[in-house]
């Protein structure tokens, strides 16, 4: 049996989803592909090891859609304050202590409530396929792949491995860095595997909820802090939080072999003295950082959203937030290709798309890289250069806005400065 939709989104994940619910509300017949079954949440139970900092943008986004009101219901932790300096030992470091280069991002200075928030993945994908199932025109199949993807002039045909068979005018490819669809459609990437690899551990600490998440930078790369909720009555006056190690990989497999308490004290003297003291490590994983970009976002009837369009170093944990973006441009092209009779496949929307989410993207890319190669080295006169750098931040409260408004997602553009100098980084040109 053959089923009939506009559009079949492969992957329905936050972006996927997002999508769906956003087609969906505009009139149009959706499928939204997936192995899996959508993330369970209970209110008790531990949080799921993936988080996200989502944005400012990101959340009028998901308002929008009718998701953030189902994210507040379950668990969102707001911080107001967003904190970065150096930890690397060197002895420049007493030219340029501490207090001088520590930047700290309030949300006050911004006339804002909030800097953003940080979100458990499951709990932002559970509430945007519940967004999306209360949509009529929206079809969520779980549990199967895609088998094959063929097109003509007017349709794409997807085959399932369980044997489905749909047509749609329009696939878009939200599957996540290693996209199927990708690479059926026949888009190549250009990609660069750093040396780094980052293990999240999910934490329990004994204190109150903080309004602040932070980074420390060390040469061997960044070690953060991200606030999650409390630990409720089971756990008096312990808060959760998810915590980050950006190191090589194989000082990551060796804390990984660590058993709880050990990695526990490993954590504890490693990181900066601002880490609250630690009760219980819940779970922990590891994974490569890569910069990846699709050499192009469509071919024919395909279109690729998120991590399936790019990958970004999670530095900031921004790359929710510019599939986010993705989702909404590319949901605005094709309901103007719809109310003007058109083709949702037709080059020209499709164009406009890529013409503006890739120069975002690709911004973004070069500033998380920016920073990547300014702080993980241990060249003096670098160390001295980015401790000074860090010092005029703090000393230019306008600077340091606007690039907080950027990051938020209140500004499109990146401050001048940052975008000429991320501009000048080698190996940077086939983005």
């Amino acid at each position: 049996m053959t089923q009939a939709f506009d559009i079949v989104i492969v992957g329905a994940g936050m972006v996927g989803a997002a999508l769906a619910t956003g087609l969906g509300r505009e009139g149009l017949s959706v499928a939204v592909i997936d192995r899996a079954a959508a993330p369970a949440y209970h209110p008790e139970s531990a949080p799921d090891i993936r988080v996200s900092a989502l944005s400012v943008g990101s959340e009028r986004y998901l308002d929008s859609l009718g998701a953030w009101a189902r994210i507040l219901a379950m668990r969102a932790t707001p911080y107001r304050r967003l904190a970065v300096w150096d930890e690397a030992a060197h002895p420049l470091t007493r030219l340029v202590p501490r207090r001088l280069t520590e930047v700290t991002f309030d949300a006050r200075d911004l006339s804002a409530p909030h800097l953003g928030y940080i979100v458990e993945n499951a709990i932002t994908q559970q509430a945007l396929w519940q967004t999306a199932e209360a949509e009529p025109g929206v079809s969520i199949l779980a549990g199967s792949g895609v088998a094959d993807v063929t097109q003509d002039h007017d349709q794409a045909t997807i085959r399932l491995d369980d044997g489905q068979t749909l047509k749609a005018r329009l696939v878009i490819g939200a599957d996540g860095a290693q996209s199927r669809i990708r690479d059926l459609a026949g888009i190549g990437v250009n990609r660069d595997q750093y040396g780094q690899q980052a293990m999240v551990v999910s934490v329990r600490y004994r204190g109150a909820v903080e309004d602040i998440t932070w980074q420390g930078f060390y040469p061997s790369g960044p070690r953060a802090f991200l606030p999650l909720h409390s630990a409720g009555g089971a756990f008096p006056g312990e808060s959760w939080a998810s915590l980050v190690w950006y190191d090589a990989p194989e000082q990551l497999a060796r804390l990984k072999s660590l058993d709880n308490e050990a990695l526990m004290a490993e954590i504890q003297r490693a990181f900066p003295a601002d880490l609250p003291m630690l009760t219980h490590i819940d779970a922990r994983a590891s994974f490569p950082i890569a910069r990846q970009h699709a050499k192009h976002y469509c071919s024919g009837r395909v279109v690729l959203a998120g991590d399936a369009a790019h990958t970004i170093n999670p530095l900031a944990g921004q790359g929710v937030n510019l599939g986010f973006q993705d989702a909404r441009c590319l949901q605005t092209m094709i309901r103007e290709a719809s109310r003007a009779g058109g083709d949702p496949a037709d080059s020209r929307w499709l164009a406009r798309y890529e013409q503006e989410r890739r120069p975002a993207n690709r911004r973004m890319m070069l500033t998380m890289d920016l920073f990547y190669h300014l702080f993980s080295n241990r060249i003096p006169p670098v160390h001295l250069l980015r401790n000074l750098g860090l010092g005029t931040a703090r000393a230019l409260p306008f600077a340091r806005n606007r690039v907080a408004r950027y990051a938020m997602g209140i500004d499109d553009q990146l401050p001048a400065v940052l975008k000429q100098l991320a501009e000048r980084l080698p190996g940077l040109g086939q983005l």
